[in-house]
């Protein structure tokens, strides 16, 4: 009588896992790597080419790949686009739900923290900026599908939230916190924007030191806090 076959157990890769239940993971990770390979060249070209110069069979040659393979990530290089600013604004949403202001409780300096968070990100990273406001682009961002821009402008609504939130518990009604908020963020863009350029120079000014004064200001428009039944008497 034959002796029954033994068969070897699955050596275990590095976690645990056999080889079987690693590859799919490898095979992911992989793909992400060669989508940020793809987007970093997108990001280079569109910065060179603008959004109209840089074609898809640029952006593949520059990551080493065939036009036919950019398309298994991307439909258009409008996609590319919309998933380089959507990255952008992920990192400045996650930029600013980290600050904190230094001292905890205090509505005033949540609503520094925040609006802080938001200027800086961009004042740091003027590649992001020209990404957020189509610097490159002629301030217009064609191309991109309604649906597309709708979702990316609400993300960047949400990184001001956090401020307009400060704002409501410092005392103002929601819908002069939305406002408030409005003019601090066309206020940061005309800043950026003259620091970007450099024509803030010809001002002899420093776009940070304009910023704290505008937040100052803001910040002293505050509704005086209610009174309480003592103070009424």
């Amino acid at each position: 009588m034959a002796k029954p076959v033994e068969t070897l157990p699955a050596v275990p890769a590095r976690g645990g896992r056999t080889p079987r239940e690693t590859r799919p993971a490898r095979e992911g990770s992989d793909a992400d790597a060669r989508r940020a390979l793809v987007l970093a060249a997108a990001r280079a070209a569109f910065f060179e080419l603008g959004l109209e110069g840089a074609s898809l069979r640029e952006i593949a040659k520059r990551a080493g790949y065939t036009p036919g393979a950019i398309y298994s990530y991307f439909a258009s290089k409008e996609e590319v686009y919309g998933a380089l600013l959507g990255e952008s604004l992920e990192r400045l949403n996650e930029h600013v739900a980290a600050s904190s202001p230094a001292r905890k409780g205090s509505a005033p300096a949540l609503v520094r923290a925040k609006a802080t968070a938001f200027f800086d990100f961009y004042r740091q990273n003027p590649r992001d900026l020209d990404l957020g406001f189509y610097l490159f682009h002629g301030m217009q961002p064609r191309g991109l599908t309604p649906a597309l821009n709708q979702r990316l402008n609400a993300r960047l609504r949400d990184a001001l939230a956090p401020t307009s939130d400060a704002l409501v518990a410092l005392g103002w009604h929601a819908q002069d916190a939305q406002t408030e908020v409005t003019a601090l963020f066309a206020h940061i863009a005309g800043l950026l924007l003259l620091s970007h350029t450099g024509r803030i120079r010809m001002f002899h000014q420093e776009s940070r030191a304009l910023f704290e004064r505008y937040l100052d200001a803001m910040l002293a428009r505050a509704p005086a806090p209610p009174k309480t039944r003592g103070e009424q008497r």
